[in-house]
């Protein structure tokens, strides 16, 4: 990945429209553990642009020299760094919106706090130094057939072919002719521009002492078979002359962890050339990659609010259920919106929830009896609290109309 010249950060005036996402990272409350990582959309001085609600934007004047309109690209956002300066994300023009704000969120997910792991509980300086490296992460039509221009450019390429969103077909379906890319593309933009690669000064990062564990794995599994030993003999050799191997090796290591092979075919993740299909699957096969991942920087559950496509009719589960092939994936999320106007509902995990409902009819599912539950409504948002550990945890709700439990259904309008 080449590195983008482009650091300038925009100044900021009056019309900045801040989406603010609390980043609430795991083991503490609201209070002790959150840190927020604007989202902004700054218009320049030169263009008064249009922003939604979603914080999407016209391409910004300073960046259309580059990210041009004779490219496709036409809309922008970003994320502003605690520094002052912003990383970019410039999506052409057939990308789904829903598409750009979770790329957006994976992108904020791997830079959210992490409080009490080794390396993430303060991810300032991972983000900081991305925005000094010029990170870009580009959203481009169609699939990596190298018949798209744009991806010649400077920046991170993440194609529409392989982008999921959570309820849309693809995701649901999850038989791989689409396969979710996503968390690979943006952490190779985290790890070249942020974390720093060894063994070459062309991305200085600021966690040597995690990329050396991260190198010191890769090396392990290479050597014993457990990643990319069959028939990869010339992508290995060019992965080793551009120093590589550790980026796709952690990349093999991440989709497995948040469950992107477990509805595969075959015994193995990441196209068959990683031993572990699964997070339990690693703890045996990949030790040394599992203890990479256990409370070092990566959160164990996706830190993001998924947006539910407008498409989707039904239960979204958040449980597994090995006959929902995508809850090998959604089995992490805990915060959820579902949009458009269709009747769907949520079916809750264990990891304290947030819910909220689109403009149809909309109901939370839980697994016990109503009676083992404690429910409350101020100023309309509903908190459900299971009062028995480790089913269902503590669910706060918007603009949902029933809860439904194992022998009753309540309306909300009732409570």
């Amino acid at each position: 990945m080449n590195k983008n010249p482009l650091t300038t950060s925009f100044t900021k005036s009056v019309l900045t429209i801040l989406i603010s996402t609390t980043l609430v990272a795991c083991g503490g409350s609201s209070s002790d553990t959150e840190k927020t990582i604007e989202q902004a959309v700054t218009p320049p001085t030169t263009t008064e642009l249009t922003v939604n609600e979603l914080g999407i934007s016209a391409v910004p004047d300073e960046l259309k020299a580059t990210y041009s309109t004779a490219l496709n690209f036409d809309r922008y956002t970003k994320i502003d760094t605690p520094n002052g300066d912003v990383i970019h994300i410039i999506a052409q023009n057939e990308i789904m919106p829903n598409q750009i704000v979770r790329a957006r969120g994976i992108l904020q997910h791997y830079l959210t706090d992490y409080p009490g792991s080794v390396y993430g509980a303060d991810k300032s300086d991972v983000a900081n130094k991305m925005a000094e490296n010029g990170a870009v992460l580009l959203l481009l039509n169609g699939v990596d057939d190298g018949t798209n221009a744009g991806a010649e450019l400077d920046g991170q390429p993440l194609y529409y072919g392989e982008m999921q969103v959570e309820g849309h077909s693809w995701y649901i379906t999850q038989d791989y002719q689409h396969r979710d890319a996503a968390f690979e593309e943006i952490l190779h933009l985290v790890h070249d521009y942020g974390i720093g690669i060894d063994q070459g000064e062309e991305y200085d990062g600021v966690l040597p002492e995690y990329q050396a564990e991260i190198r010191a794995a890769q090396v392990t599994a290479l050597s014993g078979q457990l990643w990319a030993w069959a028939e990869r003999e010339n992508w290995l050799a060019d992965l080793t002359a551009e120093n590589s191997l550790s980026q796709e090796y952690l990349a093999s290591v991440i989709d497995t962890y948040y469950g992107l092979w477990g509805a595969s075919d075959g015994d193995y993740g990441m196209w068959g050339g990683y031993i572990a299909k699964t997070r339990d699957d690693m703890a045996t096969t990949d030790p040394e990659g599992a203890e990479m991942m256990n409370n070092k920087f990566f959160h164990p559950y996706l830190t993001y609010n998924a947006r539910i496509d407008e498409s989707f009719v039904g239960d979204f589960s958040l449980i597994f259920n090995q006959n929902l092939s995508y809850t090998n994936h959604a089995q992490y999320l805990k915060d959820v919106t579902l949009t458009g106007s269709k009747d769907s509902n949520v079916v809750v995990n264990q990891l304290d929830n947030n819910i909220t409902g689109n403009a149809g009819i909309n109901t939370v599912i839980f697994v016990g009896q109503a009676a083992q539950y404690q429910i409350t409504k101020e100023n309309g948002v509903i908190k459900v609290q299971d009062l028995q550990d480790d089913r269902d945890g503590t669910n706060t709700l918007n603009a949902v109309e029933k809860l439904q439990f194992s022998d009753t259904i309540i309306e909300v309008s009732s409570l």
